[in-house]
Order: C-alpha cells, then structure tokens, then sequence
C-alpha cells in the first residue's frame, strides 16, 4: 500500500496571527506544545525566526531520545513558518538525509487565527515497503503518517490552551 506521504490538521487559536507567530517560529519552545520534542538549541545567530536559521532539536519517544538538526525554510511573520529536518542522530545529529518538513500556517479568522500544522514526509527515496516496516517499529505499529496525525493534534491543543491562559498583549520570548 503506498504510503501517505503528508498530514495535517487545524485548529483557531483566540490570539493575533503575529502572536501565535512568534510563539510557533521560536524552536526553542517547541516542547512546550509537541508530545515529542523537548526543546532545540538555535546554532549560530539568534534573533528570532528567518530563513536559513538552523537548530537542533531535541525529541524524545518513550525510551528512545534523539537529536535532529533542521533548518527553516520560511519565516514570513503572522503566514507561514518552516522548517525542514536534514540530519539525525541519537546525542547529536549525525546522520545526513532528507527526513521531514514542518510547515505552520497563519490565518486571521474572526476572533482569533486558524493555525494549520503540516508534516511532509521527505523520505522519497526509501521504498514504501521500508519506510512502513521501520515506521511500525519506531511507532509501536503505526505509520509516521498515522503516528504524526496524533501528534499535530496534540500539539495545536496544548498550543491553544497556552496562548489562551496567558495574557494577549504579553511579548514574546525570543
């Protein structure tokens, strides 16, 4: 069965795009929201979000933890951040090769801002067969599509109630 290659899923946040914004593009924070990652460390200059900033992350599933290094691909304040995850490694990102991308998307709503949360599997290259047999094993059964559904909700329900408990006007960290 060929494999879904991409998953989203959306959700209104009652706060301004440029906001949820700032809060979404700082990969610092990510653990904060994500059921798996526990944080990134922004290499190089850090001035909040742009185009071309790397980071590693920091994830952890279970038992297993890992590194990944990444790279943003759009930052266009209150649209649309991405980034794509290039590197893996269980300490430290060794491991080269296309793995994922993560998109957000920003749209001003009534009330509030639609967030969309987008994964893309990047790995082409890997025959279907493969990529279902190790998803099944890193996810205790699932495909990463199925496992990273999960996931998305998740997070844009933990980001949702955050944003929601703190204050409006309160500035971001960055």
């Amino acid at each position: 069965m060929p494999r879904t290659m991409s998953v989203s899923d959306s959700i209104v946040v009652l706060a301004e795009p440029s906001l949820v914004y700032d809060r979404l593009s700082d990969p610092t924070e990510m653990g904060r929201w994500s059921p798996e990652n526990r944080g990134a460390k922004v290499l190089g200059q850090r001035r909040g979000a742009y185009v071309g900033m790397v980071f590693e992350g920091r994830n952890k599933r279970g038992a297993m933890r890992w590194t990944t290094r990444c790279t943003v691909t759009a930052a266009d304040p209150g649209e649309r951040f991405a980034f794509r995850v290039h590197a893996i490694g269980a300490k430290r990102p060794r491991l080269p090769g296309a793995i994922a991308t993560w998109e957000y998307r920003f749209e001003a709503v009534d009330g509030g801002t639609r967030v969309t949360e987008i994964w893309t599997d990047d790995r082409r290259a890997w025959p279907d067969f493969m990529a279902n047999a190790f998803d099944r094993a890193a996810t205790r059964g699932h495909t990463f599509a199925e496992f990273q559904r999960g996931n998305i909700r998740t997070t844009l329900q933990r980001l949702k109630a955050a944003l929601e408990a703190s204050p409006v006007d309160e500035a971001p960290k960055l």
